[in-house]
């Protein structure tokens, strides 16, 4: 059964992050990536508001970039998926199937995903005009017209924000009214640059090339109520049906709130478990930026190393 001083489930900025600060005070992490190394940024093409960077960066790069400094430190990565964890005694358990690791300390760094619709379409055209991160991607939208989808607070709040730069924003929700708050109904419902497609689903993406790139360029909506198809002429799409954190592993043994989002003790990253810290979106669902995450990856790190310190253990 292999040891490590700390294990880090999930490689988005918040568990690479960890792994170079833990790496650098020598406690040899051991990253596990998952299904998605580098996480929901290797869904984003361009990467234009991460600092350090003036010309931008592709999402996949920074996470190659940020993976590449932690393994210069001594953290190791295993691309296999956790698929249990035992908190309940220490040293901890972290199982990959029938392999068993255990550790001193874990620092979960899971994330969250975009809730989807779930069409191929959808997946095939992300970051070719599909989006799900209005702050992350809405100034590409510039001048253009685009969609959001959804009828939740969410869906209000990316189509306010997509107001700064699109031309048009066109709320599609399946119903006719609204779930989101009255504040965030009144705010959408006022904005002159947003219109409302009511009874509207979105069935399938479509587009081409420009210039040798992949794009879309309009969408097919049916009618909830008569059935009826109609294509859209749209240069974006961003779902705006929120989010997920992955913290489904960590049922019934680490503090989370009702959307599964894990609770952290105060302005720290501790958990309920003495050992155990939590970082990145798995834990944030008001900023879920890039920077922010690594920021809680950093002081994942710190923590960690200054509790096993406390615990004899350098």
């Amino acid at each position: 059964m292999e040891h490590r001083k700390v294990i880090i489930i999930g490689s988005g900025p918040a568990g690479l992050t960890a792994a170079l600060y833990t790496a650098r005070a020598n406690l040899s992490p051991l990253v596990f990536e998952g299904n998605q190394p580098g996480g929901q940024l290797t869904i984003t093409t361009e990467v234009e508001n991460y600092p350090g960077f003036p010309e931008g960066i592709t999402g996949p790069a920074l996470m190659d970039e940020m993976r590449k400094q932690a393994h210069r430190f001594g953290a190791e990565s295993k691309y296999e998926h956790v698929t249990a964890v035992d908190f309940s005694q220490r040293p901890f358990k972290v199982s990959v199937g029938d392999t068993v690791y255990t550790a001193d300390s874990v620092i979960v760094s899971t994330g969250a995903s975009a809730k989807l619709l779930g069409l191929d379409s959808e997946r095939e055209y992300m970051g070719y005009g599909v989006s799900a991160c209005a702050t992350c991607d809405g100034f590409f939208f510039r001048g253009l017209e685009v969609g959001v989808v959804g009828g939740g607070d969410t869906a209000m709040e990316e189509a306010l924000y997509l107001t700064k730069f699109a031309s048009k924003v066109t709320i599609i929700h399946r119903r006719e009214e609204l779930r989101a708050s009255k504040i965030m109904q009144e705010r959408a419902l006022k904005s002159e640059k947003i219109a409302f497609k009511w009874n509207s689903q979105v069935v399938e993406i479509k587009g081409g090339e420009e210039n040798g790139l992949k794009k879309m360029t309009h969408i097919l909506v049916k009618d909830t109520v008569t059935g009826e198809l109609e294509e859209m002429p749209l240069d974006g799409l961003f779902m705006g049906i929120g989010h997920r954190p992955n913290t489904d592993l960590f049922q019934g043994m680490l503090d989370m709130d009702e959307n599964g989002y894990l609770i952290p003790r105060g302005r720290s990253t501790y958990t309920n478990i003495e050992g155990v810290f939590a970082s990145g979106d798995a834990q944030d669902h008001v900023y879920r930026q890039a920077i922010s995450a690594a920021g809680t990856g950093c002081m994942a790190a710190i923590d960690a190393e200054r509790w096993l310190a406390a615990q004899g253990i350098e």
